[in-house]
């Protein structure tokens, strides 16, 4: 894993988002993206006895709701500091391999800054 590298006021955003929609629900992860319009969505695991989603997935879901055609930069805070396959595939599929990706604990102190297509 590459370490973090300094992070840009637009990539410190999606830090601070990440942090307070898992902490706002107590969530397993706290997930922040950007689009390659600027625009940023946040979102929290869900864990639902009907449906259970990661925050990665329910921020790319909502981008590409509103019309995204991609990523700039995703964030995804958890107590693991992987990144799931299925995150890497939804990732893959909407952003490309080429997405920057920052992962870090539940606090927002990041383990891991590099590009997709480094897992």
């Amino acid at each position: 894993m590459t370490p973090p590298a300094d992070l840009s006021p637009e990539d410190a955003k999606l830090v601070t988002l990440a942090k307070a929609t898992r902490a706002r629900v107590d969530a397993a992860e706290g997930a922040a993206v950007r689009d390659t319009d600027g625009r940023t969505y946040a979102a929290a695991s869900v864990a639902l006895p009907s449906l259970t989603l990661s925050a990665v997935q329910v921020c790319v879901a909502m981008a590409y709701a509103s019309g995204s055609r991609g990523l700039e930069a995703v964030v995804r805070l958890a107590a693991t500091a992987e990144l799931p396959v299925t995150d890497r595939g939804v990732l893959g599929d909407f952003a490309g391999r080429d997405v920057v990706i920052h992962l870090g604990d539940p606090r927002g102190s990041l383990t891991f800054s590099g590009r997709l297509h480094q897992f």
